[in-house]
């Protein structure tokens, strides 16, 4: 899908150097379509490379789509410029009267907190509330979907031995489902995490349906029986070197990490990583936004509120 968002946004350049369609303003007014309006809650401390991330995966198809940048207004961000938040981002308050085709909640690197020890918890529940009624479909990722889950549908996140980092192998369960169309029976993407999901939980919620599970890192993919809410517990927008930067930071912090599992060639972190899961991250960003958003928003984004109770 063609991304339409401002012209000087830094992750334009990147993109068109890998050929994804990136279309400013200007050119996108003068198209007499309706773009899909797409907003991005970003949690994540590297904001940019987060930005780069998900544009990569929502762009390049016949559609056009409109991307709103969100942050948190009780949150002061240590790793991203001011005038960065200020010229691309905005807060609740400025978008809470309008309506959104999807939503992206991405992770967060607060997992080892309490849900209400973060500290804009109450402005995230806020959020959430209003993404019933405001929003159509919303894709939430690791901690996002973490608390998402918890939220919604008061499923607790429960702490893991170790981090959990690492490239890992996930079965389909339902090769039936919209949002799993295309796969193979099995397909692989990264998780970087230090808590956990109830698998015997989630299958206790009647409005929840698991999709794709891990032997190894649990359960993956879960969906809203409506389709309304997703939830993928990994990182499938990570680039090749992400989880690489990730282990390296921690080291240096002395936090003795464990190596990546099956990321690194022979467990050597001088190695190159191997990009085995860009394919399947394509395949579900796609299914979601045709499936779940671009065939199932209605035309009208006012009708949200009243046709499509959550």
């Amino acid at each position: 899908m063609p991304i339409k968002v401002k012209s000087n946004l830094p992750a334009i350049k990147i993109l068109e150097s890998e050929n994804i369609f990136v279309m400013p303003n200007e050119v996108a007014l003068k198209q007499d379509i309706r773009p899909l309006k797409i907003i991005i809650l970003n949690l994540m401390p590297t904001k940019i490379e987060t930005e780069t991330q998900l544009l990569r995966l929502l762009g390049n198809s016949p559609l056009q789509v409109d991307i709103e940048l969100l942050q948190m207004a009780s949150h002061t961000s240590k790793n991203t410029s001011p005038h960065h938040l200020t010229a691309f981002y905005k807060t609740f308050t400025q978008v809470k009267n309008e309506s959104f085709d999807g939503m992206i909640i991405t992770g967060a690197p607060v997992e080892q907190l309490d849900f209400e020890d973060v500290d804009y918890w109450d402005e995230l529940c806020e959020i959430m509330e209003w993404s019933k009624r405001n929003v159509y479909s919303t894709f939430h990722i690791c901690w996002g979907a973490q608390a998402g889950l918890y939220y919604h549908y008061g499923i607790q996140k429960h702490l893991l031995p170790e981090k959990l980092s690492g490239i890992y192998t996930h079965t389909v369960l339902n090769p039936h489902h919209q949002l799993m169309r295309g796969f193979d029976d099995t397909f692989k993407i990264p998780h970087s995490r230090y808590t956990g999901l109830c698998e015997e939980e989630i299958k206790k919620c009647m409005g929840l349906e698991i999709l794709a599970v891990s032997k190894k890192a649990g359960v993956s993919i879960i969906c809203s029986r409506n389709g309304r809410q997703v939830f993928v517990t990994g990182h499938a927008e990570y680039d090749r070197d992400t989880l690489a930067k990730e282990y390296f930071r921690d080291k240096n912090k002395g936090i003795n990490p464990p190596v990546p599992y099956d990321y690194f060639p022979e467990d050597d972190a001088s190695k190159i990583p191997a990009m085995v899961w860009r394919s399947n991250a394509n395949l579900l960003y796609t299914n979601w936004l045709n499936y779940f958003v671009y065939q199932a928003t209605p035309y009208d984004l006012c009708e949200l509120i009243n046709r499509y109770p959550h």
